[in-house]
């Protein structure tokens, strides 16, 4: 019998964090997109780096920065008596961190594609720039900012290096499916293993499916 705690967590890890990247990003994305000063092209480097960064790497300098030996992991213990190291939350973050272009860049991406008269059109009718990006930008890149979602939740439920860093393996804590999954295989359960690997295929199949959905031409059109 497949256990099915590590499934509710991971899924419990990609909502949190999605809910939170939504929030983030959207800003984010608002600014890089038209800013025009020079330290977007930094911002824009630092974003996309988990991209090409290994996620052992990542992990690495999260698991150091987390850790109640050094300033800044002492410094929440101290005085927030929060410790992230081995937690829930250093997952949330850490998973944040990790899948934030995941989310930012389709966001990013679909609010370049806007033409500048509608968002001219609204500035001219007195609307302000947060009304203009609640009520026109982010209705005409509705197709990106689903994809953005699908992908961060994707993403996040697909981690294996950075969790593994940050979080460890502690049951109904930190033990994520993919975590779980690497267990069984080295204790050479694969009927185990071929579960949590089934349950990772489908996810990721329906993922790709409805991305690809969302972003065909006919619905593309449709919502422009």
């Amino acid at each position: 019998m497949i256990d099915a705690h590590p499934i509710f967590l991971t899924f419990k890890l990609a909502t949190v964090t999605t809910i939170i990247l939504f929030f983030v990003s959207v800003p984010l994305a608002y600014w890089l997109t038209f800013s025009r000063h020079k330290i977007k092209y930094v911002a824009e480097a630092l974003v996309s780096l988990p991209l090409i960064l290994p996620p052992s790497v990542l992990g690495f300098y999260l698991l150091l920065a987390f850790s109640p030996q050094n300033v800044f992991g002492s410094f929440l213990e101290r005085y927030f008596n929060l410790r992230l190291v081995f937690t829930f939350e250093g997952l949330v973050i850490a998973s944040i961190l990790y899948s934030l272009p995941f989310m930012v860049q389709p966001i990013y991406n679909g609010l370049k594609m806007v033409p500048q008269s509608i968002i001219e059109a609204s500035y001219t009718l007195g609307k302000g720039r947060l009304t203009t990006l609640v009520r026109v930008l982010l209705p005409n890149v509705r197709a990106s900012v689903i994809t953005g979602i699908v992908l961060a939740f994707a993403h996040t439920v697909g981690e294996f290096g950075v969790v593994l860093m940050v979080g460890g393996n502690i049951p109904r804590e930190t033990r994520v499916v993919s975590i779980a999954l690497y267990d069984e295989v080295e204790a050479m359960n694969y009927s185990q293993a071929n579960m949590y690997a089934i349950t990772l295929l489908i996810f990721a199949l329906l993922t790709l499916s409805i991305v690809y959905f969302v972003n065909s031409p006919s619905r593309v059109n449709r919502v422009v």
